[in-house]
């Protein structure tokens, strides 16, 4: 990929640190402004990029090197979409980003399911070496999402009888 500069200024905030004088770190840092003429080292080999890879829209590239585990894929994958086209300093990037991390578990949940894998969630999720480590917090835990669940049926219970009645 060309190292080719790019006017960035449509990006809210962008450069905000570029004026030397508006320098929080000054008179600590050496300021050489070197930083602002680009890679200032030579650029590890660009991995092969045979799937889709999101990046911020605050990098004019892709990094040099990148995971490749999961690439981005179904509603999961969709919400991750959206949430680069925002910036990094944004709520419309992370909490995009937050609700596809749980929507990807529940994919991954009914992918196991059709293949014939019950998972084992109790497993997964540690149980057990938080009931040997953390033994309160786990009951704790569990004590909280049982109240919770049984006020919310009480509460969708009630609200079913209170229609029937009018």
């Amino acid at each position: 990929m060309e190292n080719i500069a790019k006017d960035y200024s449509h990006i809210k905030g962008w450069g905000i640190d570029a004026d030397p004088k508006n320098d929080p770190t000054y008179p600590m840092k050496n300021r050489t402004n070197a930083e602002q003429t680009g890679y200032s080292w030579e650029r590890p080999t660009q991995q092969p990029i045979d799937i889709e890879v999101l990046h911020s829209i605050e990098r004019p590239n892709v990094s040099a090197v990148f995971g490749t585990a999961v690439p981005p894929s179904g509603l999961s994958g969709m919400i991750r979409r959206f949430a680069f086209k925002y910036s990094e300093s944004s709520y419309g990037h992370w909490l995009p980003l937050l609700v596809a991390d749980r929507v990807n578990v529940v994919e991954g949940i009914i992918e196991d399911l059709m293949q014939g894998h019950i998972p084992n969630i109790f497993a997964e999720k540690g149980y057990k070496a938080d009931l040997k480590v953390n033994r309160t917090g786990l009951i704790q835990k569990v004590v909280v999402g049982v109240a919770i669940g049984t006020a919310v049926a009480l509460l969708l219970t009630s609200k079913n009888s209170n229609t029937d009645t009018d």
